[in-house]
């Protein structure tokens, strides 16, 4: 291989798939979000990015490349939103990668997003990952899937994702995902020692009745070791009836023995385990970095509580870098490093 594969990086958010191709070998020539707090922190670290929405954006101003990947907006799928699937209208955003790749014809495409799309249905009632499957097959690829946890890639979080590789079927290799990595070393206590002069250690302080109901929640816990009497009214009905409401785990806090949750774009309590095991707050910013992978020169603005906000949001929505480089790790070994393959 005597050159680079050139990257699109489509759906780029801050940046955490682009870090992880980066560090695989590969060459991005151009990336595009319509997400301004993304932008920001792309722009900031990796360089510039278009801003349009990906619907304006005429095929003709994209480059050619060799790959492209894509994490096309996942809330309309998510088990922490209201999936409503191809019903939202980002839940059809997937069409619009794929008006780009039937006209740019790259070698790979990748795909990323919450496993919930497994499960979520087309307009006509099909899967949706069957009609995304079958329409990169019929533009000439051919496609695996796979829903990952990032923890065996090296990441320190249980987050599943789904993964789908279509490669163009002229070239004549299926991709096989990457062999599991035994989880060692992922466990709080290897990733929350940060050490001072790191920047980014802000939090977003909680509220008032957060506060109130952390103090009872041990290393490990969750809302379900606070005492009855000191629940708020709305955890009270639901304790009452905990089968309605499928034993819901809020408030979990994990220990600095354990593997952290997903991390989330809202970070509240209740959606994932943003609480620090032995502190009474949230996350750092760099803590939760670290558990999405992004390394400490990675930076992130948090000069205002808005903008500390915005970048618990960002973060949720990455890629893990470290997820992120073993899957294009093994696309380049497997496609990239074929004898019978030329970059353009």
């Amino acid at each position: 291989m005597n050159n680079k594969p050139k990257l699109v990086s489509l759906f780029s958010g801050c940046g955490g798939m682009d870090v992880g191709f980066d560090k695989a070998g590969f060459q991005r020539i151009w990336a595009n979000d319509f997400d301004k707090d993304a932008q920001a922190i792309f722009e900031l670290n990796l360089g510039e990015i278009d801003k349009r929405d990906i619907r304006d954006v005429p095929v003709e101003d994209i480059p050619d490349c060799d790959i492209i990947t894509a994490g096309f907006p996942c809330q309309p799928f998510s088990n922490a939103g209201n999936r409503k699937g191809v019903h939202d209208s980002r839940g059809l955003l997937y069409q619009e990668c794929l008006r780009i790749i039937e006209e740019k014809n790259p070698s790979v495409v990748v795909f990323e997003n919450v496993k919930g799309l497994m499960s979520s249905k087309y307009i006509d009632g099909r899967k949706l990952i069957d009609v995304i499957a079958a329409d990169l097959e019929d533009i000439g690829y051919t496609v695996t899937y796979d829903v990952v946890d990032s923890a065996n890639y090296e990441v320190p979080q249980h987050r599943h994702r789904l993964i789908l590789i279509g490669v163009r079927k002229d070239i004549g290799v299926e991709f096989r995902f990457p062999e599991k990595i035994e989880q060692k070393n992922l466990e709080l206590k290897h990733i929350l020692s940060v050490p001072e002069d790191i920047p980014n250690q802000k939090y977003w302080k909680l509220s008032p009745q957060q506060e109130e109901m952390i103090l009872n929640i041990p290393e490990g816990g969750s809302w379900k070791d606070i005492p009855y009497e000191k629940l708020p009214p709305r955890f009270k009905r639901i304790r009452d009836d905990m089968k309605r409401y499928h034993a819901p785990k809020f408030y979990r806090r994990f220990g600095l023995d354990e593997i952290a949750g997903t991390i989330t774009a809202s970070a509240q309590p209740e959606n994932c385990g943003i609480i620090h095991p032995t502190e009474n707050r949230r996350f750092t910013i760099r803590e939760i970095a670290r558990i999405q992978t992004f390394p400490d020169t990675f930076l992130f603005m948090d000069d205002t509580p808005k903008t500390i906000t915005s970048m618990y949001k960002v973060i949720g929505n990455a890629v893990p870098c470290n997820l992120a480089y073993h899957i294009g790790n093994a696309i380049m070994n497997q496609v990239f490093r074929n004898d019978k393959h030329e970059c353009r």
